[in-house]
């Protein structure tokens, strides 16, 4: 029965409206295309071309998102002709939330250049895609402090918070008042004069004042900590059940947020000082020009472009090596990784990809800063350059040798 099952994917139609709607390029094509049934080199063509045009005009969030849904499908069918059905879910899961978490860093960055990304012009869909996501999760925050009792199951930290606050809190049928019915202020309302009187002075400050900042404080303090406590548990206590390559890519993006941190800042000084110095400067010599602001202006407009797009560039391939289970090299970042989670198991096929760097038999391991495509190591690649040269080098000679007949 499991031979059998590998055989399904076979029964797709692989036609000309299949790949359209893939790619969701449906609407930009004739009719004559939709009704073609057998793949042909002008439908490639086609498709080829509409992606250039879509890429030319930049590029969104939903299209990373479509792009992610596609690899996972086509993973997911390798991986079972390879296996099986039930490996190859096993592998793509534990792909898709290592995707996961630099796909959530992803969209934590360009919140943080949204200014600058709306500026840029192959990039300015991703700031509008930001600026849509806060809208939204604002609107959603609004709706959950007007209508209290419409809190979702996945938000257990505010269920218990409003079930409390709820639960001690009862009102008046008749004057529509609301008053405390817990312990403490059912016996503060019992109390007699004259410790009545400054016994409420305290009891309103502890609840009006006291209890609301020490909640808000809980609260700031629990979001910053809430994704170092969860790596904790997860990679650290239950490393057992936690997946190789989840931990490895968990514990790189920890790593690099650190480091990170100085080119976020660095890009707000720039943004702040091109913003609220350079330009207002400009308008203010627009008679008389001055070459030397404008130039200034110039460069800090290429050094903010290449940074902010080396930076996005970097988690976007940081994330597409991710989903495809693979693992890369960078100098220091990677060393301190594995020093925390040790080295890819070897024998485990839910591990990932190759980790050539850590092979004691590759040449100048602590001198590389490439180890070829996925981890795979460069000593192959050394070998096919070193035969592409020994083939010229023997074509050049006969060749030679023809000449001088």
């Amino acid at each position: 029965m499991s031979h059998i099952l590998k055989f399904l994917p076979l029964l797709i139609n692989i036609d000309s409206p299949t790949l359209i709607n893939w790619v969701n390029l449906t609407n930009s094509f004739n009719s004559q295309i939709i009704t073609s049934i057998n793949l042909s080199v002008d439908t490639i063509y086609l498709i080829m071309e509409e992606l250039l045009e879509k890429i030319q005009d930049g590029f969104t969030l939903n299209d990373i998102e479509n792009t992610l849904c596609l690899i996972l499908f086509i993973r997911f069918i390798i991986l079972s002709l390879r296996y099986n059905l039930k490996t190859s879910f096993y592998i793509t899961c534990i792909g898709l939330v290592a995707g996961y978490l630099w796909y959530k860093h992803l969209i934590d960055l360009i919140s943080m250049y949204q200014s600058v990304l709306l500026q840029l012009p192959f990039v300015n869909k991703l700031g509008i895609d930001v600026v849509q996501l806060r809208s939204l999760n604002q609107g959603i925050l609004a709706t959950d402090l007007n209508f209290q009792e419409n809190v979702n199951w996945y938000n257990p930290g505010q269920i218990l918070y409003y079930a409390f606050k709820d639960g001690i809190q009862n009102t008046d049928a008749e004057a529509g008042l609301q008053y405390y019915i817990d312990p403490i202020s059912m016996f503060v309302s019992n109390l007699q004069e004259p410790i009545k009187s400054p016994s409420f002075l305290i009891y309103y400050k502890v609840y009006n004042e006291i209890i609301p900042k020490i909640f808000n404080i809980c609260s700031k303090f629990w979001s910053q900590l809430s994704g170092v406590a969860a790596y904790a548990i997860i990679t650290r206590i239950g490393k057992r059940y936690c997946p190789y390559l989840i931990r490895w890519h968990w514990t790189l993006l920890i790593i690099l947020g650190m480091i990170e941190q100085i080119l976020i800042y660095f890009i707000y000084r720039a943004y702040y000082f091109q913003t609220f110095i350079l330009i207002p400067q400009i308008k203010v010599y627009t008679n008389d020009t001055n070459s030397s602001l404008a130039f200034q202006l110039v460069i800090l407009n290429a050094i903010i472009a290449v940074v902010v797009l080396t930076h996005i560039s970097f988690i976007i391939f940081g994330l597409f090596s991710a989903i495809w289970g693979q693992y890369f090299y960078v100098p220091f970042l990677v060393k301190n990784t594995e020093l925390h989670i040790g080295k890819r198991p070897i024998n485990s096929i839910y591990s990932g990809g190759q980790t050539s760097w850590q092979d004691s038999e590759e040449e100048n391991a602590n001198q590389k800063l490439w180890y070829g495509w996925f981890g795979k190591g460069t000593s192959n690649t050394s070998n096919m350059k070193y035969k592409i040269k020994k083939f010229l080098r023997k074509v050049f000679r006969i060749l030679k040798k023809q000449f001088r007949n």
